[in-house]
């Protein structure tokens, strides 16, 4: 009779260590998802930093006087190269889009950028890659949310409380950043 009860007890304390490493490498997986989403987006960031430059280029010799913008655009690609963690580069990116919303906003001032070709091609690759940014933010974000939920839910909260999983912060947007700046060409 005690020889049963172990052969039931050694049973159970092997099915649980199965489901346990099974809820692990389910979180490596999905914690290791959420790490390669989140270097798409640092790609799309790298995207628009490299147009960035250019674009100023081509609008510094027109629009002497809008120093400003140009200086709060190099101050927030400098923090984003400095910044170490998720947190501080989605906040040094939203840096950066402050200060191309007001440039591109300025460009209504300026009626030759409206028909300079390398502005408009520039423009339009940035609009471009906005549109990427976008799209891998948001797929970074349905990658959080899969992997909160599942160290969220019971059993596999239990589980991943003991393995030292817990939830993952989402991409935010600062306040003000759902409305579009106006720009009119």
């Amino acid at each position: 009779m005690k020889l049963g009860f172990w052969k039931i007890l050694l049973g159970v304390v092997v099915i649980l260590a199965l489901v346990a490493v099974n809820y692990y490498n389910s979180f490596v997986k999905q914690t290791n998802a959420i790490d390669g989403q989140w270097k798409q987006v640092e790609v799309q960031y790298q995207r628009r930093f490299d147009l960035i430059p250019n674009l100023v280029e081509a609008t510094k010799g027109l629009m002497k006087q809008e120093q400003q913008v140009f200086g709060d655009l190099a101050a927030a690609r400098a923090n984003y190269s400095g910044a170490q963690t998720v947190d501080q580069k989605a906040s040094a990116a939203t840096q950066v889009e402050g200060a191309l919303g007001r440039l591109l906003a300025i460009f209504e001032n300026y009626p030759i950028l409206k028909s300079d070709q390398t502005v408009l091609r520039l423009q339009d690759e940035l609009a471009g890659t906005e549109n990427r940014v976008a799209t891998e933010r948001r797929r970074f974000n349905e990658l959080v949310q899969t992997y909160n939920t599942s160290v969220s839910v019971f059993p596999s909260n239990l589980i991943a409380k003991v393995l030292g999983f817990s939830t993952r912060a989402y991409f935010n947007s600062t306040s003000g950043s759902e409305n579009a700046p106006q720009i009119k060409f």
